[in-house]
């Protein structure tokens, strides 16, 4: 997926679109995800997992040279669709192989299991951004890509669970109420957060920082950088002070992260505001989906089912909504309410963690 954050400003300009254009394209990324993400553990429970991320990992290797070449807004939302798609089948079947490997294992392993997450954000940023310094094309940018991905299946291929988890009697999604919804809403101002400077990131270095495109992938290396130091240091943050001083310090820097990067006309400070955004942010969903597992509203599966999918429409669909806000007014616009809107998570964390 982070592969794709330093090929947007390529993208933009070899189909010559405006910032409202390029909100409604990356919008085809969400709708894909979201369409797919309900459908895929009932296709888990009928073909299991390893068939799943197998037919997702496919789809990625198709669409990402797509994406570094074509040229006309039709084929790059189809692209982005299959994209979407396929990244959402393999995000949900590793959660559930994840979650099968942790009770077969009997003890915790869920944090590290997403920590790789954020070490998969580092490696395609990275790697596409550095490859691209060097003189190589987009394509062959993802080539290597293609090329690392296919080598972690064919390692890891023999390790993916075929059994079949049929249950027929699970709803596929759960409309959330009450404090359910209020916690849902929160994520997704979080996950658009995470969202925003995948998508929004490299773009804001070109535009307003003068970054050439080839370094432009380097805001969210850094900001995955600083997420995943988060993430594995996370447990012992809030053993030591607490969920309410971790979530509310955390989101408070998350916002003055983006508020430096969008008013310090610098592109060191706004590397560095990248930085502080990933870092704060990186523990904030963890300790909502606590807040939803001592909630009474609803059972504790359906609120954690209720409350990915509002995260994830912040994460896939919310930048689409930067792109809107960026045409009407402005990039730095966008950013900054993302900023006012972290500052509510920030009030509401002694609510959250009472």
């Amino acid at each position: 997926m982070a592969a794709w954050a330093p090929l947007v400003p390529y993208a933009k300009d070899r189909a010559q679109l405006s910032d409202g254009a390029l909100g409604t394209l990356l919008l085809f990324l969400g709708l894909g995800s979201l369409i797919a993400m309900p459908l895929t553990g009932m296709l888990v429970g009928r073909l299991g997992c390893k068939r799943v991320i197998t037919l997702g990992s496919f789809f990625i290797l198709i669409a990402l040279p797509l994406l570094a070449t074509l040229s006309t807004p039709v084929t790059l939302a189809l692209a982005l669709m299959i994209f979407g798609a396929s990244i959402g089948l393999v995000d949900v079947a590793m959660n559930i192989q994840a979650v099968e490997v942790e009770k077969a294992s009997e003890r915790a392993m869920m944090s590290g299991f997403h920590g790789f997450f954020s070490i998969g954000g580092i490696a395609g940023a990275g790697a596409v951004s550095a490859g691209l310094a060097f003189g190589l094309s987009p394509l062959l940018a993802v080539s290597v890509i293609g090329l690392i991905i296919i080598a972690i299946y064919l390692f890891s291929q023999r390790h993916l669970l075929s059994n079949r988890l049929h249950q027929p009697d699970a709803p596929l999604f759960v409309v959330p109420r009450g404090w359910v919804l209020f916690l849902g809403v929160l994520c997704f101002i979080l996950f658009l957060t995470e969202g925003a400077i995948l998508d929004w990131g490299a773009l804001f270095l070109t535009q307003t920082r003068d970054l050439a495109h080839s370094h432009a992938g380097l805001g969210y290396a850094l900001f995955s950088v600083a997420m995943t130091v988060g993430r594995l240091t996370g447990d012992r943050l809030v053993n030591s002070f607490g969920r309410f001083l971790t979530l509310f310090c955390g989101t408070l820097c998350a916002s003055l992260g983006l508020l430096l990067a969008v008013f310090v006309p610098n592109v060191v400070v706004t590397l560095l505001g990248f930085v502080l955004v990933g870092f704060g942010a990186s523990n904030a969903v963890p300790i909502m989906f606590s807040a939803a597992g001592n909630q009474k509203t609803m059972p504790v599966n359906l609120a954690i089912s209720s409350m990915t999918t509002i995260g994830y429409a912040g994460i896939l669909a919310g930048p689409a909504l930067i792109g809107f806000i960026s045409q009407w007014y402005s990039l730095a616009t966008a950013f900054s309410a993302i900023a006012v809107l972290l500052l509510a998570v920030a009030a509401s964390a002694r609510l959250i963690t009472r």
